[in-house]
Order: structure tokens, then sequence, then C-alpha cells
């Protein structure tokens, strides 16, 4: 299966690339990590002025009728500058289980805010350290949901939440307005990506999938993100590779450029394959969304490259700049924090080895 963009998506990168570069500014992201309950406006005022926000949702209810793949072309130039909200991930996550599993009535009421931007979706499925428990923590009784969701990206400004539950000892997954509920901001060393708690209290909520489905279904939700995620770590960690390229290429010692250096060169060429296998994965992972059959073993691999990736690429590049790189004006630290971030955030790296591990043996069964 071809690997490469055709010239639409070309154009869309390109135009994604451009346009977010000159919006995103370092120096805005620097003050954000300092500020709890804040994220770049300006950047997700340019998601919604562009059309990313229903990129890959379908024509009828608001949306550009694109794919994941088109979604991932434009996070991945999200990625790359470390955009200030996490709200195109949590959005389209949200927007596809409402489309998915919810009724006509739900679809008309949110898909269409959702894919304009005007509303803002989040995805609460951790508890602890589990990203998709098998029996949560959160109860859904009579309709109403009563308990704590305890970091959930996104969550202090969306208004409308998919949440899995447990009814009866059963997973439920559900979908709460969030007008009302109990947020509570979490500071971390990644502030712009908007994460809280959120506590239940009896809050109203619609019931999307009982039983077992509810599982699976949350499963896929994660899988459809992690791709999404994916394309946004390959993103950041080309950025990486690039800037210690640039870096090594210009920094002289001993009389000549360091990247001369084996130790250097050899971990930057290190940088540019991570990165390569990165892309291909996130890349193979978005074309197979319509194949099921594939598509969740994909998700696994391309979220355990970028992972590997954009962890690697931010460190060495750290390293590569010596003493400048761990400073405040340079600004690698937003990539650094990000890579964290990122790593967890659709579920860690245990979580997806072990899925990638089920799908193996269930074709080898």
């Amino acid at each position: 299966m071809s690997v490469l963009y055709d010239e639409g998506q070309q154009a869309i990168a390109t135009e994604s690339g451009r346009v977010i570069g000159a919006r995103v500014l370092p120096e805005k992201l620097l003050l954000l990590l300092e500020q709890t309950g804040t994220f770049d406006t300006a950047f997700w005022d340019t998601c919604k002025e562009q059309g990313w926000t229903g990129i890959a949702l379908p024509e009828e209810h608001g949306g550009l009728g694109l794919g994941l793949l088109e979604l991932g072309i434009v996070a991945q130039a999200c990625g790359k500058l470390t955009s200030g909200a996490p709200f195109l991930t949590s959005s389209f996550g949200a927007a596809r289980a409402i489309l998915d599993h919810a009724s006509d009535e739900i679809k008309a009421a949110w898909l269409p805010r959702l894919a304009s931007g005007d509303a803002i979706g989040a995805v609460a499925f951790a508890e602890g350290q589990s990203p998709c428990p098998a029996h949560p923590a959160v109860t859904f009784d009579n309709g109403k949901l009563s308990g704590t969701k305890p970091a959930v990206p996104a969550g202090l400004k969306a208004d409308v939440a998919i949440v899995l539950a447990s009814q009866d000892g059963a997973p439920v997954l559900v979908l709460a307005d969030l007008a009302g509920v109990a947020r509570t901001v979490l500071p971390t060393f990644d502030n712009s990506r908007c994460t809280a708690a959120l506590g239940f209290a009896d809050a109203p909520a619609t019931l999307l999938v009982s039983g077992p489905s509810a599982h699976e279904a949350a499963i896929d939700i994660l899988a459809l993100q992690s791709v999404v995620t994916a394309h946004e770590q390959t993103g950041g960690a080309e950025a990486m590779m690039e800037r210690a390229r640039d870096y090594a290429n210009t920094r002289r010692a001993f009389g000549q450029p360091i990247g001369a250096f084996q130790s250097v060169k050899h971990r930057i060429a290190e940088l540019y394959g991570l990165v390569e296998l990165s892309r291909a994965n996130a890349i193979h992972a978005a074309s197979l969304e319509n194949h099921p059959s594939g598509f969740l073993k994909a998700a696994a691999a391309a979220r355990l490259s970028a992972c590997e990736a954009y962890d690697t690429a931010s460190r060495d590049c750290v390293q590569v700049h010596g003493g400048i790189g761990v400073t405040w004006e340079a600004g690698i630290h937003l990539h650094m924090r990000r890579a964290r971030t990122l790593a967890i955030e659709q579920g860690n790296a245990l979580f997806w080895e072990d899925v990638l591990v089920n799908e193996i043996l269930g074709e080898a069964a």
C-alpha cells in the first residue's frame, strides 16, 4: 500500500504548515506554560476559520467530508509547532463517537457544532493509570452520571464529553453535556492542554453503547484519536530532528561543525530513521480507517513508533544543543513537554503494546 500523499493532500500539508507557522508564536507558547486554565485562542480561531474542526466529518453534518488522513496531515503541522490547544483531537474523538453510536437527534444537536468548532468535545475514559478500564469508577444510573474522571485533556473547556462509565457492573458509553459539571483544573507541565478533573454529581447523560460493545467502542475511539496524535508526534519529532541537524551544521568546535563528529551525525541519522518510520506507520494507519480488520493493529503500531520517535528526538535535540538546549528561551523544552504529554494522553506504551500483541495473537489463532 502506498504511503505517499496525492496532490490534494500535499496542498493541505503545505497550506496548513504555512498558516500555522504564521500564527503559532513560540513566545506565546512559553507564556501559556506559566498559566493554568487557558490556551492559544488564536490557534483555535485559525482551526475554525480553516475548517479543520470538521475536516474528517461528513458534509451532511457540517464537515468537509474528508478523512482521517487529511486530519492527520493538519495534526502533523500542528505538532511541528507545538500548537497550544488539544481540541482538534478531542473534538474529533467525541464527534466520531456520536457519529458512530448516537441517535439522529443527538447527531443533529452536536455534530454541526463540533464541525464548526463552536462546541468543544472531550473523551473521558481514564481511571487512574488505565486508559480504558473494564470497570470504570464513574457510574451511570437512571440517566445520571456520578463520580470523577481524574485527568481529561480539554476537559476544562469542553462542552460535551464521551464518558466510559459503569452500569450494574457492566461498562457503558454515554454522552454528557458538561454544562454545570464541576471541573478542577490540573496544573501540568503542558498547561495549554487544559487538563481537568470532571466531577459528575447526578449529571444528566445519554446512553450510547452498553455491555461488552461499550468497551470495544471505547478502544476504537482511542485508536482513532491515537492515529491523529501519532501524526502530531511525527510533526514534533521531525521539527526536533531538523533543529538538531541545523544546529549541528552551524555550531563549530575544534575548528569544524559539530555535525562532523560521529557521535552527533550518527545520532541525527538515527532520528531521521525514527521519524520516517513514525510517518509511514501514521499514514498507513490513517489509510486503514475504513478497514476495521486491520485498523486497530495499525493504530497501535503507529502509536508506539510515534512515541519513540518524539521522545527520542526531543531528548537528543537537547543533547546536540548542549547547555543552550536547556534554557527557557531556546524553547526546546516545549517539545520535551509535549512529547511526554502526548505519550500518555491516549494511553501509555504498555497499554498499546498489549493491544498490538492481542491483535497479532488473534490473527495467528
